[in-house]
């Protein structure tokens, strides 16, 4: 489908819609940030006439050392659930074992497969299942090691499971050699060509995985300046929503730091980039 809307919200993303907005934190660290963070993006993408959900992850399963902070755990998603009620916006977070499905589909709205786990079958076809239970859509990340048409068999997998749920393919860079991600924004017109709608996680995306220079290669480096350069770029090649995320301090974030944005350049951007979508549609 070019358009997939999420009912019980209205939140839609696709051909013809306004430039949806995927955007919070990398993970949650208490509520109070996510609430701060969540409510100044709801505000500004009011300003600007954007569809906006908010995105935290409650658990990083995928850290480089076993003692890198991963998040709550499974009592985040009371947080999520919280700042869904205090907020009155959909929510989008990832989940990496299909026992979890279930419990993440009762609060979020957008079920997030990881790229690194699009591919186990078991995880799609419980994300599928709790999606069409709980009327939820689904965003699945093309992994850092597919061409973009495959992609086709994700969509494939997820509408054999569960024929109608509504799918978002989202792109975040290809594995370049050692410790380097490009994105090839050809990717995205590609990916369109099947159907569905393609967002940017422009954040990822700039990641240099395992390349930190702070813990000599125990967690991931990252390039900071780059993600507004690649959310531009991607949304001038075809783009229909954005994956950002922020924070009040970005170097103090327990999470990807050297890839996250200060929250205070947020409505600067996401205005450049609601410009850059209209003119380009």
């Amino acid at each position: 489908m070019s358009v997939v809307t999420h009912k019980a919200s209205g939140w839609a993303v696709g051909t013809g819609r306004p430039l949806a907005v995927l955007a919070g934190l990398n993970v949650l660290e208490d509520e109070a940030l996510a609430l701060e963070v969540g409510a100044e993006l709801k505000r500004i993408c009011a300003r600007l006439g954007l569809p906006y959900a908010f995105k935290a992850s409650w658990d990083k399963a995928n850290r480089s050392s076993i003692k890198s902070y991963r998040g709550p755990g499974m009592d985040g998603l009371r947080t999520l659930a919280s700042v869904k009620a205090k907020l009155g916006v959909p929510i989008v977070t990832d989940l990496h074992e299909p026992g979890q499905a279930e419990a993440v589909a009762e609060v979020a709205d957008i079920l997030q497969l990881p790229a690194f786990l699009v591919r186990q079958t078991d995880l799609v076809v419980a994300v599928a299942e709790a999606a069409a239970k709980h009327g939820a859509l689904i965003q699945a990340k093309k992994a850092q090691f597919m061409a973009p048409w495959d992609a086709k068999n994700i969509l494939s997998k997820i509408a054999e499971v569960a024929p109608g749920v509504g799918v978002i393919l989202c792109e975040r860079g290809v594995s370049f050699g050692y410790n380097n991600l490009i994105v090839d924004m050809l990717a995205i017109p590609e990916m369109k060509k099947l159907g569905a709608p393609v967002t940017i996680d422009a954040t990822h995306a700039v990641q240099l995985p395992g390349a930190d220079p702070r813990t000599g290669g125990a967690s991931t480096g990252g390039r900071r300046d780059g993600v507004a350069i690649i959310a531009k770029s991607a949304v001038a090649a075809g783009a229909d929503g954005v994956f950002l995320e922020f924070h009040t301090d970005p170097d103090a974030a327990l999470c990807d730091a050297p890839s996250c944005l200060a929250l205070s350049g947020a409505e600067q951007l996401l205005t450049t980039l609601k410009m850059l979508h209209e003119a380009v549609n």
